[in-house]
């Protein structure tokens, strides 16, 4: 039988799988991310038949949700009885060594305080004033799903996309990985922010002010538990004293973990939902299929910023190295040939393929929006708006591409 393929590629036949999955990815380690992979992929299947009978997919609370807050409040309610129980012996204790106990009791609470992310310094962070065609687009995306947009968008280098919040007051931010954003349609790119906006929509508690918190204070308890290798004789007795609590703590991050799970893997789905209804299905579909070749993107990422150090003499000028970087990794990524799409969708089936632990499977997320009612896009973007958005980015674009260039 006549094998034919790229020679960039993985060489296999789509008639017999022969050598369609070369490589194993290095496997999870640690009982926490193990876990983690399995729940993602045991509730993955079973949510991928219960939201493709849900024709009113919607985020719901239930008993397991209950719980999952109810044992986050737990875990705070330890961290506020640290606070008080330390300002206690330290005021009332004189005299004696309570307050040095004390003073530790306040050490650990401080480190255990619910933390409020900031704006990220290292990369271009643009406001409503300098990105007004992005912002427009961003509200009305965000409008057709029943949410309000973004405070900033933050621009990377990644092949990926995020959204989060930073300050007291919980703004939103909106990450955009030029990586990703480069190599997608227009309607690929509507798909991306209906995905990610679907995630304010859905009210994604994993990374909300109280679960995501908690999660967060279990595991610095982890860290502050954790052995020391290689201990001495009084080390080795400490290691014995702090193996039931880090037992314990173990237990309930597991616990959390796995009640928080599920509902956030809902909400994966729900999110892709959301971006079959911005986008269409047709390019939500698309844009999941380029999820599949990251791999491949960052390779062309590398060999461009290697190709700055080895350059020969009357090759173009420092000034010239970055300039084109984002035309040419689309050109490379639209010139991936089906059957490496298609050899990754079968790896994505044999390996459980996902974005992380938290997200279900890749494959399983296609198939869901696959077997529902094909959407069409509510949100478009013609020529006139894809040409103004390209112009108001050319500097941000640039920029980073230099940094993807001399790696900074």
């Amino acid at each position: 039988m006549e094998i034919r393929t790229d020679h960039r590629f993985v060489a296999w036949c789509a008639a017999c799988d022969w050598n369609v999955n070369p490589g194993q990815p290095e496997p999870p380690t640690g009982r926490l991310e193990v876990l983690r992979h399995r729940l993602a992929r045991q509730h993955g299947e079973t949510l991928l038949a219960e939201v493709t009978t849900d024709g009113t997919l919607r985020p719901r609370r239930d008993a397991v949700g209950v719980l999952a807050l109810a044992l986050a409040l737990a875990v705070h309610g330890t961290t506020a009885a640290l606070l008080v129980g330390g300002l206690l012996l330290v005021v009332l204790g004189w005299g004696s060594a309570l307050p040095l106990l004390g003073a530790l009791s306040l050490l650990v609470a401080w480190s255990l305080r619910p933390r409020f992310a900031r704006l990220p310094e290292d990369e271009p962070v643009l406001r409503r004033a300098d990105a007004p065609e992005l912002f427009a687009l961003v509200d009305e995306i965000a409008g057709t799903m029943g949410t309000t947009g973004v405070h900033a968008v933050s621009i990377t280098a990644e092949y990926n996309a995020s959204v989060s919040t930073y300050g007291l007051r919980r703004r939103r931010l909106l990450s955009i990985g030029l990586g990703l954003w480069e190599t997608l349609t227009a309607e690929q790119r509507i798909a991306l922010l209906g995905h990610e906006l679907g995630h304010y929509a859905n009210g994604d508690t994993r990374h909300g002010l109280i679960i995501g918190n908690a999660l967060r204070s279990l595991d610095t308890w982890r860290y502050l538990l954790s052995p020391v290798e290689h201990p001495t004789l009084l080390e080795a007795a400490l290691n014995a004293l702090y193996l039931l609590p880090r037992s314990a703590v173990t237990g309930v991050l597991m616990t959390l973990d796995h009640l928080s799970l599920r509902a956030t893997q809902r909400g994966e789905y729900l999110a892709d939902t959301f971006a079959a209804r911005c986008g269409s299905t047709e390019a939500a579909v698309g844009m999941m299929d380029r999820l599949l070749v990251a791999d491949s993107a960052a390779a062309a990422l590398l060999r461009e910023s290697n190709s700055r150090q080895t350059r020969r003499a009357g090759a173009p000028t420092g000034s010239e190295v970055w300039s084109g970087l984002w035309e040419r990794l689309a050109a490379h990524m639209d010139s991936i040939p089906e059957s490496e799409h298609e050899r990754q969708r079968r790896c994505s089936a044999l390996r459980g393929h996902s974005v992380d632990s938290t997200h279900p499977p890749t494959h399983l997320r296609r198939a869901r929006l696959l077997t529902a009612a094909a959407l069409p896009a509510a949100v478009t973007m013609d020529t006139a708006r894809s040409t103004a958005l390209r112009a108001e980015l050319k500097e941000t674009r640039d920029e980073v591409a230099r940094r993807v260039m001399y790696g900074r």
